[in-house]
């Protein structure tokens, strides 16, 4: 069962390092002093374990995770949210919460760092100490990577500025924060535990896979490539998507990489689950298991903001025996049609059903189907609230290792090596229920297997909110997702590699009974065309006859056609060479004078 980490950024309380969820009381508030809070190696982890309340927000899955060729938003056009998804974009329409509790994050983490460094513990003592200090670089280099994957360069400040005495901040060559951020992960490794050890029983908290697995994200992230400017002239002319300019460095990152992937494979500490839905599953269930590696924890009965299963899990009646769920994001349709036949994910990815008002699972139409990762029903209760489902964010699995060390592996040798292909092949045999027959050729060729890992990515994480900045990082963003809304028209149009998909769907429907629902996927016959007869005598065998076009009775955004909203209005703002990194926020600008005249030149 999941231990519940809070802190806030002005408050301490005390912990307990067991293995039982449950809610802690909300703290009362005391000065984050330096004095005081790092007296003693108690206190100290108090203050590091608060850093992590900040590391996330819903930002990052609710806008900046939609807007790919695997998610999109179920908004209405006008609604901020939906603009932001479709590359609508101004400074005044820029969300902020993410912005702002990255940095909050970070400095929390620079005085944790500090204040841990100017510690003297017992030798007895020193094993926690260092683990603290290493959350605390670890803690402040993926936020850095939150930040500079959706804004590209930013501020970057190593101190706190209650030290430096600088309130305001000018951007910050990405590449320099990235280096910075590298060497601190490398820090941090060296003074972390495998969670083998026991210091903490949760991967909520950093340990040392969960580091050389983000060491190895940011290291990907940093020799890829993203749009770029001159920082000194703010030139729109001179926006281009291109990786830093040494290739030295650049390979050097690829081997950093691949090392880290390595280093975790070779530990073997962790694992694929050998079922696709065990893994998620397990995350709605509030279970632990190897191949999680690092979560975003649950809040409690007063704090709980991250929202994980409601916004976008699947859609649940308000009066159904699982409560509501209201999903505001959903499967961008063609993706259903990217999983190949047998492939298991897709069923557990992409949820074909909603939980209609008298708890029977009413069939999604292709505009309805929502996310199925995170399942409200596959729980254990109803949580706190229906928007408060105690269902962890995941920012990293064991399957990323394998994909991220292939993908670098194939970069050092200008294609992939016996280990890379033995990696990749591991993810996808796991796909195919652990048949290797089914998971077809393995291309051989770099730029073959680069595309192969560039669908495989796709395939395994997909609203994982990795989508739209492994597009940028491979440069491919503009051009996929235009693809994407041609695609969709085809779809729409029943045309080209969707003139055979399904228009018809029958299904017997079941009723749930409880937590939790086993229900994966409702187990229908597709057909590419029915007469009105055929429907009837299907009706009156017991079946529902759904017509995969129109809107689904539950949650939909309403038929699929040519001239539909979502289909019209899908990428209407997307732009290349301006879409790739988002504005800052015109009112944090606003407050920042080393911002001023600072924009993304786009904008």
């Amino acid at each position: 069962m999941k231990k519940i980490l809070v802190l806030t950024s002005i408050t301490v309380i005390s912990i307990s390092l067991n293995s039982c969820k449950k809610f802690l009381a909300k703290p009362s508030a005391t000065l984050y002093d330096n004095e005081t809070v790092f007296e003693n190696i108690a206190r100290a982890e108090e203050a590091v374990v608060g850093c992590y309340a900040q590391t996330f927000d819903t930002e990052e899955y609710y806008q900046f995770g939609m807007g790919t060729d695997e998610c999109m938003s179920t908004e209405s056009p006008t609604n901020s949210k939906n603009e932001v998804s479709n590359y609508v974009l101004d400074p005044t329409l820029v969300p902020t919460n993410t912005y702002t509790a990255m940095y909050a994050s970070i400095e929390h983490a620079n005085l944790a760092i500090a204040g841990i460094k100017g510690m003297t513990v017992a030798a007895a003592d020193q094993p926690r100490l260092n683990m603290l200090l290493g959350e605390a670089y670890a803690i402040r280099a993926n936020d850095y990577l939150t930040l500079i994957r959706i804004f590209g360069d930013v501020p970057y400040s190593t101190q706190s500025a209650t030290v430096t005495g600088q309130f305001s901040s000018s951007r910050t060559s990405r590449d320099v924060v990235y280096d910075g951020c590298i060497a601190d992960l490398q820090t941090a490794v060296g003074l972390l535990p495998w969670k083998s050890a026991g210091m903490v029983p949760t991967p909520e908290r950093f340990t040392k896979q969960s580091a050389l697995g983000i060491l190895a994200r940011m290291s990907l992230y940093a020799a890829g490539y993203s749009l770029r400017w001159d920082l000194k002239t703010y030139a729109q002319s001179s926006l281009v998507i291109a990786q830093r300019s040494d290739p030295t460095r650049i390979k050097a990152l690829y081997q950093i990489a691949a090392d880290a992937c390595q280093q975790v494979i070779q530990h073997g500490e962790n694992n694929l689950l050998p079922n696709y839905a065990t893994v998620w599953q397990d995350v709605d269930q509030g279970l632990y298991d190897n191949e999680s590696m690092l979560e975003f924890g649950q809040w409690g009965a007063n704090d709980n903001g991250a929202a994980v299963g409601y916004t976008n899990g699947i859609y649940m009646h308000p009066s159904s025996i699982f409560g509501k769920s209201q999903p505001a994001m959903a499967a961008t349709p063609t993706y259903y049609y990217d999983f190949a036949p047998g492939d298991t994910r897709r069923d557990v990815t992409i949820c074909n059903y909603g939980v209609n008002s008298d708890n029977g699972h009413d069939m999604n139409t292709y505009s309805g189907n929502t996310i199925g990762k995170y399942r409200g029903n596959w729980g254990t209760s109803g949580g706190v609230a229906v928007n408060k489902r105690n269902i962890d964010w995941v920012e990293l699995r064991y399957s990323d290792i394998l994909l991220m060390y292939a993908e670098a592996l194939n970069e050092l040798n200008n294609g992939p090596t016996g280990d890379a292909t033995n990696a990749f092949q591991q993810v996808r045999t796991r796909a195919f229920g652990g048949n290797a027959a089914l998971i077809g050729t393995t291309p051989t060729t770099y730029q073959g297997f680069r595309n192969a890992i560039i669908l495989e990515r796709k395939l395994e994480f997909g609203f994982e909110s990795l989508r739209r900045y492994d597009l940028e990082r491979w440069g491919i963003m503009f051009e996929t997702l235009t693809q994407t809304k041609q695609n969709l028209i085809d779809m729409a149009n029943h045309v080209n590699a969707y003139a055979n998909i399904d228009k018809y769907r029958i299904y017997k429907r079941t009723i749930a009974t409880g937590y939790p629902d086993p229900v994966v996927a409702i187990s229908y016959t597709g057909f590419a065309t029915m007469t009105p007869t055929d429907s009837t005598n299907y009706v009156k065998a017991g079946y529902v006859v759904v017509n995969m076009y129109n809107g689904s009775i539950l949650n939909s955004q309403g038929a699929l056609s040519a001239n539909a909203a979502l289909v019209t209005g899908l990428f209407r703002g997307l732009q290349k060479d301006k879409s790739e990194i988002l504005p800052i926020a015109q009112t944090i600008i606003d407050v920042d004078p080393g911002l001023k005249g600072e924009q993304q030149p786009a904008y």
